[in-house]
């Protein structure tokens, strides 16, 4: 799976949720400069297939840039017609996990309790996104993974710079992070940087 090993490379996913197409553009371009190149552009933003054109028509080489919150099939083809080359979404939908296996994108459903993840992975879930994070915390991944070490997890929501170290020693392969695209460009470009870092200290540390 290219994208997996992609996903673990990256190590983090940043979530853009703006009020504006152009908003998500500047805010995927101070990520970029900070040193992240994994992002997901929500249906939350407005025109969200348009910043996500526009993102991939600029971003630098190696970018992963993908889609978030989708709830549709037809969310799901739109964004993949823009460009997507993964999609994110909040819950366990077996017919977006379908369609995304159709369309040859990676998909990364929201799940939280064993049997949630089970079903999305054996439904052809790429990785499982564990949604929300901020309610179970890194005991809670550990005791997953226990028996589920085979599936790839990649806890979000509540997740921070500061947390990262406990969420990759539980067993995350990758974490996703909304708080670093939050504030002006240079704000954002501040926290990516300072995310880059930690993930760097993270895995020199191993």
């Amino acid at each position: 799976m290219p994208f997996l090993d992609d996903l673990k490379r990256f190590g983090m996913v940043a979530i853009i949720r703006t009020t504006s197409a152009d908003a998500a553009v500047a805010t995927a371009h101070a990520l970029f400069r900070g040193g992240v190149l994994a992002l997901e552009v929500t249906y939350s933003t407005p025109d969200c297939c348009s910043a996500i054109r526009r993102i991939i028509a600029e971003a630098p080489t190696g970018a992963a840039i993908g889609v978030g919150t989708v709830r549709t099939v037809a969310e799901l083809e739109a964004a993949v017609a823009a460009g997507a080359t993964y999609a994110v979404s909040p819950h366990v939908d077996l017919e977006l996990i379908a369609a995304a296996r159709r369309l040859k994108v990676a998909s990364l459903p929201g799940a939280f309790t064993p049997t949630e993840v089970m079903s999305a992975w054996r439904a052809g879930a790429t990785a499982i996104k564990l949604f929300p994070a901020v309610q179970a915390g890194p005991e809670y991944l550990r005791a997953l993974r226990a028996p589920l070490s085979d599936i790839p997890l990649m806890p979000t929501g509540g997740v921070s710079i500061e947390s990262m170290n406990d969420w990759f020693s539980a067993g995350a392969i990758a974490v996703g992070l909304s708080k670093i695209t939050v504030g002006t460009p240079a704000q954002v470009e501040e926290l990516a940087r300072a995310a880059s870092s930690r993930l760097a200290t993270i895995r020199s540390a191993k």
